[in-house]
């Protein structure tokens, strides 16, 4: 992969749903300058994570990079953990997003069943990740490439709406900023901004695929920090610079009740065919989240069994060094995901969701901690941190206070009721990956121990 590849994935990993369908509702709940406010903490989050990733990937550029670091630099365990929470969130994932693209479908062909599109969808995202890494790449630049002009189109608009160069539906004036303050700073008090917070860190999940890619990434040492350094800008731009559009035009009681915000503002505008554009946005937004969510989902697998934790034979690619096996099983994930939706949404695919929600800000987790502990001993083993082509800055302070955001982020869910039982579900589900890891362990242990003695008798 090339830097503008790089570039567009975790820009396009970041870019999905969450800020096209979910943004109204979270500016509903906490208010305008609540949400915004939670936005710059979430993304200021991620960078400090992302700062720390840099310094890891950089100097051991792997392939399915953060559980090969939490092996290393926390322990064998917490390795297998990681890489078993990432897997499921993208899994999961994949289940929701292949639906969502068929109930789009639906809206321009409503006579035509969902499942049909879900299985055409499958099939377009399942090619794209067998054809060859380039392929992948290439495909998903495109469909992050839609995504950000229309954002960026979201924006200009909105904000000559907002300064009265376009008329906006509803209003005799330009709106300015006084939908921001005209219900004070926190309408529905200073709390929902924590509550917000939760939801802002998972909508922010997908930016550390940079990470992932980092084993087929063409000159890592000078496109990694590239992509990283640009992190913090471009969640500025698109996700605060969007918010901020939506909470001007949009009066913050009326945002998210029943519709994107982005097609209220079009519509509002005047925008023709303002639904069917947005729609096929979403729609691509959809798609290259399942893109990238099959390609992160077997590249963790394939690293898995290329440390031998699950069977060899999955790590096994092919002549164009795709890890066929494990993308399989990858891909089959996705459609059990998608089968527990529809057969037991209260109950399995509820604690599915709830898992991998809370998945990525425990994985952010391990990037803080296992830079902190591969400084250390990188130190310890003789070398100066001058050697270092990319530094984490201000060590030790930016990776602690990564990790310790992060874990606010998962202290914070007992505040909410509504996703209270996230918390409750994820921790006897860590506590089974540790004893499936270290039961597998004890096991080998003993067959060794058994063909040892039986060795002796003979």
């Amino acid at each position: 992969m090339t830097s503008r590849h790089l570039f567009m994935i975790s820009l396009g990993g970041v870019i999905g749903t969450g800020l096209f369908l979910s943004s109204g509702y979270t500016i509903h709940e906490a208010g305008p300058i609540g949400t915004i406010l939670a936005y710059a903490i979430g993304a200021v989050v991620v960078y400090l994570v992302m700062l720390c990733l840099g310094e890891l990937s950089v100097a051991m550029p792997e392939t399915g990079s953060f559980h090969v670091y939490a092996d290393r630099y926390i322990g064998h365990g917490t390795g297998f953990t990681v890489a078993i929470l990432y897997w499921l969130t993208w899994t999961v994932a994949l289940g929701s997003e292949f639906t969502a693209a068929g109930l789009i479908m639906t809206k321009w062909f409503p006579h035509s069943p969902t499942w049909i599109w879900s299985v055409l969808f499958m099939v377009v995202i399942f090619t794209s990740n067998a054809m060859s890494v380039k392929f992948f790449a290439n495909t998903e630049f495109w469909f992050s490439s839609i995504k950000v002009v229309a954002i960026i189109a979201f924006i200009i608009l909105g904000a000559c709406a907002m300064f009265g160069v376009l008329h906006m539906k509803g209003y005799q004036h330009a709106p300015m900023f006084s939908n921001l303050f005209k219900d004070g700073l926190f309408p529905n008090g200073f709390k929902a901004v924590f509550t917000t917070m939760l939801t802002v860190n998972f909508a922010f999940s997908g930016t550390e695929l940079i990470g992932v890619t980092a084993g087929e990434t063409k000159n890592p040492q000078t496109t990694l920090p590239r992509a990283i350094h640009t992190t913090l800008f471009r969640l500025i731009i698109f996700f605060i610079g969007s918010i901020t559009v939506m909470s001007a035009l949009i009066p913050w009681q009326k945002a998210g009740v029943n519709q994107s915000p982005f097609v209220l503002v079009f519509n509002s505008i005047g925008l023709p065919f303002a639904g069917d554009l947005m729609n096929f946005v979403v729609l691509t937004a959809i798609l290259s989240a399942a893109n990238s969510g099959l390609y992160a989902s077997t590249r963790m697998l394939w690293s898995l069994a290329n440390q031998g934790t699950i069977p060899i034979k999955i790590a096994k690619t092919n002549q164009h060094g795709i890890p066929m096996l494990a993308l399989c099983l990858s891909m089959i994930g996705g459609i059990l995901a998608l089968a527990s939706s529809v057969v037991a949404a209260s109950t399995v695919y509820l604690v599915l969701v709830s898992i991998s929600g809370l998945a990525v800000v425990i994985v952010w987790m391990a990037i803080a901690l296992s830079e902190i502990n591969f400084r250390k001993q990188w130190l310890k083993d003789g070398h100066t941190v001058a050697e270092l082509k990319f530094k984490t800055p201000w060590y030790p302070v930016i990776p602690w206070t990564a990790f310790i955001m992060s874990l606010l982020s998962c202290v914070l869910i007992i505040f909410d009721p509504t996703q209270r039982p996230a918390l409750f579900y994820m921790i006897p589900f860590i506590a089974l990956c540790y004893a499936v890891y270290y039961g597998k362990v004890a096991w080998k242990k003993h067959r060794l121990a058994i063909e040892k003695t039986s060795d002796q008798h003979n």
